[in-house]
């Protein structure tokens, strides 16, 4: 990755998905546990192409592996906030997609935290770089920042 994770606000996302913080995501220092973080991301994106057609995750002949992930926190979360993960898309390659992700606090403006990761979606069975069809390009042409 080049350059550094700006805080983001929500008018920079299009696409959101609720997530609820459970106690278990705090932490000894009682805030959720920067662990947590990387999960809500990965639940956010493939919720969204899940539950819009886009990836079977049990039979589909494609998966999306991670490649790369980061994130910056910006503000402490801890249960029982509720989360909104804001998904965009910033590049889209022959057989990979980089998201970002900007997780909102209790409808505040500022994300608390700001990450990204990058899938490369596979075949199932080879496990080599499958490329991404059209219909999941174009869907994720409308997330495209």
């Amino acid at each position: 990755m080049t350059g550094t994770i700006e805080r983001t606000k929500r008018g920079d996302y299009s696409r959101f998905q609720a997530i609820s913080t459970r106690w278990m995501d705090n932490d000894v220092y009682g805030h959720v546990n920067n662990v947590v973080y990387y999960s809500w991301f990965d639940t956010a994106v493939n919720r969204l192409l899940v539950v819009n057609g886009l990836l079977d995750i049990h039979h589909g002949p494609v998966i999306g592996l991670v490649a790369e992930t980061g994130c910056r926190y910006f503000a402490p979360t801890a249960f029982p906030d509720e989360i909104e993960a804001g998904v965009r898309v910033a590049h889209i390659g022959a057989s990979s997609v980089r998201y970002e992700i900007g997780l909102f606090r209790n409808k505040e403006p500022e994300a608390a935290a700001v990450g990204y990761f990058v899938h490369v979606y596979v075949d199932r069975e080879s496990k080599r770089p499958a490329p991404i069809d059209e219909k999941m390009r174009g869907f994720l042409e409308g997330l495209r920042t």
